[in-house]
């Protein structure tokens, strides 16, 4: 059994990131040996510096969408919805709130001349002449720790450079530190960059309930891996370069591949004690303690060694989650 309290950890609130870095690339970046649990402080432009010519990178395109609205009930009061995922024409699947929602009932979104009507249990339908009037009412969806409403600078710093493929509710964090120069830098020094796409779900947050993190089950999420990054692969392993994920969502669709399914959708969950066929190294943010996200690292680079470099940041006064810092694991 594994024990949902072996990944616990504590963290001082005041750690937790609530507003983005500028410029992207200046934030501080952990770098964790697993071989002999070294560690070093760097900052995130020096990552150059540890990827050789060949090695390959994988980014997740994934593109968030401003799918967080705020509305008003016909009572006058407030109701804020989450759009996951269309349905078909204007409805969507969506985690509303609050609860008591009832079927049928009318919401009004800021004063536009568009409502949506509940149509279902986590159904919303729309009264819009198309899908970009709907996005238009919404804001960036900035997960719950960060105790602040999205603000317009959030539709930038909230999404990477390079996304591209529409369909994710939160943002693959560890790929918020690149800028476009700093990818220029990497192109230009040899290092072969490949592209996936999984889009990150509310189930990459679903809690841990269960006492024996065994028995968890992950909410599937859509991923691609594209034939020119499988061909990356194919070519990194026959030249023994290393191939280095960019985030868990990168890397659980590279893992996910290895196992033969290059798209569709994926529910796999990394827990210690996973058997590593593709990913030598993860860039990844600091993560919520008992998640899914941090028992992944854990059987990345061993729970001992990460409690040990979460314990260092934590004394560095590194910034926490989505907006927070980098922790380069080789």
């Amino acid at each position: 059994m594994l024990f949902i309290s072996d990944f616990n950890y504590q963290l001082p609130r005041e750690l937790i990131a609530q507003y983005p870095l500028c410029p992207r690339d200046k934030s501080r970046l952990m770098i964790v040996k697993r071989k002999g649990g070294e560690i070093e402080h760097r900052i995130f432009s020096d990552i150059i510096e540890y990827i050789a010519k060949d090695d390959v990178v994988i980014l997740n395109n994934t593109k968030v969408l401003p799918c967080r609205l705020y509305a008003q009930r016909p009572t006058g009061g407030k109701a804020e919805v989450l759009l996951l995922r269309r349905k078909e024409g204007f409805s969507f699947y969506a985690l509303l709130k609050p609860s008591r929602l009832r079927l049928g009932e009318r919401l009004v979104f800021n004063g536009a001349n568009i409502y949506g009507t509940i149509s279902a249990k986590n159904e919303i339908a729309f009264s819009a002449k198309n899908i970009e009037e709907i996005y238009q009412l919404g804001v960036m969806p900035l997960p719950p720790y960060i105790k602040r409403r999205a603000q317009p600078e959030d539709s930038v710093y909230y999404q990477t450079v390079y996304a591209k493929e529409i369909g994710a509710v939160a943002a693959p964090t560890a790929g918020l530190h690149f800028t476009e120069e700093l990818l220029r830098k990497l192109d230009l020094s040899g290092v072969r960059i490949g592209y996936i796409t999984l889009h990150v779900g509310l189930g990459t947050f679903k809690p841990v309930r269960c006492k024996d993190i065994t028995k968890h089950r992950m909410e599937p999420e859509y991923f691609q891996v594209y034939p020119e990054t499988a061909q990356l692969i194919q070519e990194a392993r026959q030249q023994k370069k290393r191939i280095f994920a960019v985030g868990t969502t990168s890397l659980r669709a590279l893992e996910t591949y290895s196992n033969g399914l290059s798209s569709g959708y994926t529910d796999l969950f990394i827990y210690p004690g996973y058997n590593f066929r593709i990913t030598d190294c993860l860039l990844t943010n600091f993560h919520l303690p008992a998640t899914t996200l941090f028992m992944l690292v854990c059987a990345f680079a061993g729970k001992e060694l990460m409690h040990y470099a979460y314990q260092e940041a934590i004394n560095k006064r590194y910034r926490f989650y989505s907006y927070g810092d980098a922790m380069l694991i080789l």
